[in-house]
């Protein structure tokens, strides 16, 4: 399971707990289901931070942006992610925004409804530490690969964490669907589109991978995490 077991424990239904299927059963009453346009935003910075976000479908970028006004992309979530989490430890703004990249379904609860479900469903706690355990350890390694790697490096390495973290396997290849654009890749590590553009043209006449813009298809892990030496 690797780095997914951050996401997805194992044992525990998370889209069972947080929506069940049942409507009018017990806690879908509760919740907010909402669905945003591609570019809505959900949240922006200096919101009041008093919810919790469940990606049901579609894609959400969560960023800030810096004092000279430049976007700063911090992740990319996909369904079955949570977001807002810092809600529950005393965050009382947001920091950051939430934007909906494609049409986007969302299961929304306050921050009391999250510790109710939490004093019913014990591995939810569980769950929301190593969310939050996972992006604080993710952000500290591209801290890292900033300070002491290059940026053929950071983008190979890029690559690497995400078919371990969202990649299927198929074969001995893995496969990512709704492969990031090069733009979005260049701001998760913190290069020039570009760059990005080159490496992974490179890679693919090493044949070490193929991409288009709905998939990248990695053809051998080990000959893409050599690369990154």
């Amino acid at each position: 399971m690797g780095n997914q077991s951050l996401w997805y424990l194992e044992n525990i239904d998370m889209m069972g707990i947080f929506c069940p299927k049942k409507i009018g059963a017990g806690e879908m009453e509760h919740k907010v289901h909402k669905t945003f346009k591609k570019g809505e935003y959900i949240y922006l910075p200096d919101e009041y931070s008093d919810k919790i976000f469940f990606l049901t479908g579609g894609r959400v970028k969560i960023g800030t942006y810096a004092e000279s006004g430049k976007e700063i992309t911090k992740a990319i979530l996909g369904k079955g992610e949570v977001f807002g989490e810092l809600a529950m430890v005393g965050e009382t703004s947001r920091r950051d925004f939430a934007l909906a990249m494609e049409e986007t379904m969302v299961c929304i609860m306050t921050v009391e409804e999250m510790k109710s479900m939490m004093r019913e469903h014990s591995g939810l706690s569980l769950f929301l530490m190593k969310v939050m355990g996972s992006r604080v350890l993710e952000m500290e390694q591209r801290l890292e690969s900033l300070v002491f790697k290059d940026s053929r490096t950071r983008i190979i390495e890029f690559l690497k964490n995400l078919a371990a973290k969202k990649g299927q396997r198929v074969g001995y290849e893995m496969l990512v669907r709704k492969f990031l654009t090069h733009q979005e890749i260049a701001n998760l590590t913190a290069t020039s589109r570009q760059t990005v553009t080159t490496v992974l043209n490179e890679l693919r006449n090493k044949n070490i991978l193929i991409f288009n813009r709905r998939r990248l298809l990695i053809r051998d892990m080990d000959k893409l995490a050599a690369e990154a030496v």
